[in-house]
């Protein structure tokens, strides 16, 4: 599976970009949810690169090639170093600590978004605002499109959908969307391979067990 840029953005951008899509860089998620959620993203990167893949609720390093993305690289040597774990649902909760930031670094250095700090009494809040609106909306407005066209989604695309239906996101992409677009969506998680299909499975377990408890 190709998962190069191929001249658009990875999977976890453009879940970031569906999930902050306004003007002030305010995320439409539960933060949980939204962390889980690029978390997710970026273990799926992975898989789409043949580097990592995921069965029996495990995570298994298949390839120690280093990916040409950096954060991607990072995720990986991650998963080698610390190989004692294994569980998807540990390494979703253990990325989703800094996803949000590490997503958006990456999404700055490309030039999408522009890093904000502000300070208030003792506290330093990081917020990333959309450089070009119009940039950061064609995520959500790609993946309308592509559920409203006949043939199925690329793999890639299939695997954001899911994503984005598990972190509760279904709504900034479906917004405008006719009846077939949804019954296309229903229908497009159980088509993907295992290790993805998987993937979603536990994104969406976890983001349910999170918000429940009303996670930070």
């Amino acid at each position: 599976m190709d998962g190069g840029r191929g001249g658009r953005l990875l999977i976890a951008d453009e879940f970031f970009l569906i999930a902050h899509n306004d003007t002030r860089g305010k995320a439409k998620l539960h933060p949980a949810a939204t962390g889980l959620g690029l978390a997710a993203g970026l273990l799926g990167e992975l898989v789409l690169y043949g580097h990592i893949t995921v069965e029996a609720a495990q995570v298994s390093v298949i390839d120690r090639r280093p990916p040409a993305d950096a954060l991607a690289h990072t995720v990986l040597d991650q998963l080698i170093g610390e190989a004692q774990h294994q569980a998807v649902r540990t390494w979703l909760s253990f990325l989703a600590q800094t996803s949000v930031a590490s997503v958006g670094e990456r999404l700055a250095r490309a030039g999408v978004l522009r890093r904000q700090e502000t300070r208030r009494l003792l506290r330093t809040t990081v917020t990333y605002l959309p450089i070009d609106l119009n940039v950061a909306a064609w995520p959500a407005t790609r993946l309308r499109a592509v559920l409203e066209r006949a043939e199925p989604p690329s793999v890639p695309d299939a695997l954001l959908l899911g994503l984005v239906a598990a972190a509760g996101l279904t709504r900034e992409v479906l917004w405008s969307a006719g009846p077939r677009a949804h019954h296309r969506l229903n229908l497009i998680v159980p088509a993907l391979p295992a290790p993805l299909k998987e993937l979603v499975a536990h994104t969406e377990a976890a983001v349910g067990a999170a918000v429940l408890r009303g996670a930070p």
